[in-house]
């Protein structure tokens, strides 16, 4: 069973702003898109400052609708929101050190998308880092730590991570030594995540119960989107052409993007005035799709009008 309830009205506004997408974006095949979509009906239980502990917080029932939520797909930068709670959790534990170095690390991940700094995150996790490929032994060890995230992540029980992999640095170029030989040779160690499984890993952030809430909060603060980026931003701002594009100006709105020349995703919590707020999450898979930064905006837009229309 998923942590939210399936809603018969979510699941027919859901359908139909599908249905529409599809209408619209014709050479979007059905498998070619996921959705996750919670709604927070009021007493809201997010965004309290950690006012509700988790006990309490799993005890709320929330409304939601999802759409091969639970199918397993390459997240691209979406993965970043795992890493930065994996690490927080590491440094409220103190099974790492803090430092300035982390912390410019950190941010730069969750803020500009940053290969670079979630490279140094990982291997701050991990203890591992990249370079030649390693001799069997050695290699075997390297890997049982690499997996350190996984594990973390299957010892919190949730139904919805049973099936996500979340072992890989992202890259610009790709992967190199023994980095490219843990991907494996087709590549069947990618990372891999569902709609569903990100959705609820947003839905404690947001709940100010992912690791404390002030560790939440901290996490929150560098999520949180602006609708109007600069100009000179270009795809970094993770606004344009992704879910914010299509929300009103007086929205508000943290998220993680990702796009590859393969895949163009967006994890979005939105709080928008006399409307209740929600988490959407929309991956979106294809070649000729991941170019097209029209489409998540259409999705968001559609989303917002069939709220306002219920």
């Amino acid at each position: 069973m998923p942590f939210f309830r399936s809603d018969e009205q979510l699941q027919q506004l859901g359908t139909e702003i599908l249905e529409k997408t599809w209408a619209e974006f014709p050479a979007l095949q059905q498998h070619q898109i996921a959705l996750s979509w919670l709604v927070y009906d009021a007493p809201v239980i997010v965004n309290t400052g950690g006012a509700i502990s988790p006990e309490e917080f799993w005890k709320y029932p929330i409304r939601g609708f999802s759409y091969r939520g639970d199918e397993r797909i390459y997240p691209a930068s979406v993965v970043k929101l795992f890493y930065l709670v994996a690490i927080h959790e590491w440094l409220e534990g103190g099974m790492i050190p803090p430092s300035t170095e982390l912390d410019r690390a950190i941010r730069d991940m969750i803020v500009d998308s940053s290969n670079d700094a979630t490279g140094l995150v990982v291997d701050v996790l991990t203890g591992t880092t990249s370079g030649p490929e390693l001799p069997p032994g050695p290699f075997e060890t390297w890997k049982q730590q690499r997996n350190i995230v996984n594990r973390y992540y299957k010892s919190l029980g949730w139904e919805e991570l049973e099936a996500i992999n979340v072992n890989q640095k992202t890259w610009g170029d790709g992967p190199y030594g023994r980095e490219r030989a843990f991907l494996g040779e087709l590549m069947d160690n990618r990372n891999m995540l569902t709609t569903n499984a990100i959705t609820r890993l947003l839905h404690t952030i947001v709940g100010g119960i992912a690791v404390s809430s002030e560790r939440s909060q901290q996490m929150m603060s560098l999520l949180s989107r602006t609708l109007n980026p600069p100009e000179d931003s270009g795809d970094e701002n993770q606004v344009i052409g992704f879910l914010g594009e299509g929300l009103p100006s007086n929205a508000r709105i943290w998220s993680k993007a990702g796009w590859t020349s393969q895949v163009r995703h967006d994890a979005a919590y939105i709080e928008i005035p006399e409307r209740p707020p929600y988490i959407l999450v929309v991956f979106i898979e294809g070649k000729a799709h991941s170019q097209n930064k029209k489409i998540l905006p259409f999705i968001s837009a559609s989303l917002v009008t069939a709220m306002d229309m219920k």
